[in-house]
């Protein structure tokens, strides 16, 4: 692969959740191979947790981090701030810039359309993390939405989606792609396979994420009522943070379902909160490739999953032991079976971790995505790329 450094700035709306996390590993890895990094990502977002991950990661952006308000939905006041990241850019001058999410794709696709008319060579890249993809094609937004996605097509130099199953409904729900596409399943460290600190294990099951509709709380919340009425009241953990008025909303329906023994954490680390828990439960309703599976994969920790989205490729080979989503009647039988033989879901749990090792890597996943970028810029500029490796 060729010695050139390259200047890459990364644009995404919340410092939050997955997509924070996959930046700030993707950062990392580019930052040690000797690229120059840089972040542009909203300022309303995230709390204590999220600012010390950023202020940690920022030692690495050798083209530093600049914040600026970014709203989640499509708002008028969108235009300013395109023209704050557009100006960001073009002070930059980046090689790449890569957009992470429908708003930071947005952003980072029409700031590089931008620098190509002033001249510049920019290759520019959408890493999707679901993104748009959870809306009705049917619907207002998601005509408007998916509308978008294919005018942007037009200035992409390459889709870059986490999973298969991202990559068909795109395809599905937006068109066949009239820009490269390529699937690169997110990747894991070498530290998060090692054995979690000893702990009491004070929870029996831990829920995990930002707090939102598309995570399924109100659905787990729901089957522990059910759960409790079948005479089973396990110790709950619930961690993570969200909007003001999930953090009300959540513990508000736990007391009106008059539940025992659930507490709700604010973010942690995710090995942390494992290591307090015999058990996690992902009760999600969407997801693409979440993170939170991958690392109780790699952590050797028993899970409970519903069956959407990318989650499959995750269980590989055991797609049969995940659970139909939305449903707390089949959600409560889980529980109350992992309650009564968690030594079957440590097993199980085992034999998933080394499947996952072999398969989830953030030094190839890295690799991938540079050499996605040096194709891109070696087509820009008329010559022959042999960069690409598995990922196309």
């Amino acid at each position: 692969m060729s010695a050139q450094k390259l200047k890459i700035l990364h644009v995404f709306r919340a410092p939050v959740g997955g997509v924070f996390r996959h930046v700030c590993d993707l950062a990392e890895m580019q930052a040690e191979a000797g690229h120059e990094v840089g972040f542009i990502c909203d300022s309303l977002t995230g709390g204590p947790f999220e600012l010390e991950k950023l202020a940690k990661v920022e030692e690495i952006l050798s083209l530093g981090l600049v914040r600026t308000p970014m709203n989640r939905p499509i708002r008028p006041n969108d235009v300013g701030a395109f023209r704050r990241v557009r100006a960001h850019a073009a002070s930059l001058g980046p090689d790449i810039i890569h957009g992470h999410g429908a708003k930071g794709g947005v952003f980072a696709r029409l700031s590089a359309a931008a620098e190509r008319r002033a001249g510049r060579q920019v290759a520019t890249f959408y890493t999707l993390h679901a993104g748009s993809l959870n809306f009705d094609p049917r619907s207002a937004n998601g005509r408007l939405y998916f509308g978008v996605e294919r005018m942007l097509e037009l200035v992409s130099d390459g889709l870059i989606h986490v999973s298969a199953f991202e990559a068909a409904t795109y395809r599905e729900k937006v068109g066949i792609p009239r820009c490269p596409a390529y699937v690169i399943h997110n990747g894991l460290r070498p530290e998060e396979f090692q054995p979690l600190a000893s702990s009491d294990r004070q929870a029996d099951f831990l829920v995990i994420g930002e707090l939102r509709p598309a995570k399924g709380i109100d659905v787990f919340l729901e089957s522990l009522r059910l759960l409790q009425d079948a005479g089973r009241s396990p110790s709950v953990m619930i961690v993570g943070g969200g909007a003001p008025e999930a953090l009300e909303t959540y513990p508000r329906l736990a007391e009106e379902l008059e539940l025992k023994n659930v507490a709700f954490h604010p973010p942690m680390p995710a090995r942390e909160a494992f290591a307090r828990a015999r058990c996690i439960v992902v009760p999600s309703l969407h997801e693409s490739l979440p993170y939170v599976v991958l690392e109780a994969a790699a952590a050797g920790m028993p899970m409970i999953s519903t069956n959407i989205g990318g989650i499959p490729e995750i269980f590989l080979g055991e797609e049969a032991r995940l659970i139909e989503a939305g449903n707390p009647a089949v959600l409560a039988h889980a529980l109350h079976d992992a309650l009564d033989d968690l030594p079957r879901l440590a097993s199980e749990a085992q034999a998933r971790q080394q499947s996952v090792r072999e398969r989830f890597s953030l030094a190839g996943m890295a690799q991938d995505i540079e050499a996605v970028y040096r194709d891109a810029l070696a087509r820009r500029r008329g010559e022959v790329s042999q960069n690409l490796r598995s990922a196309a």
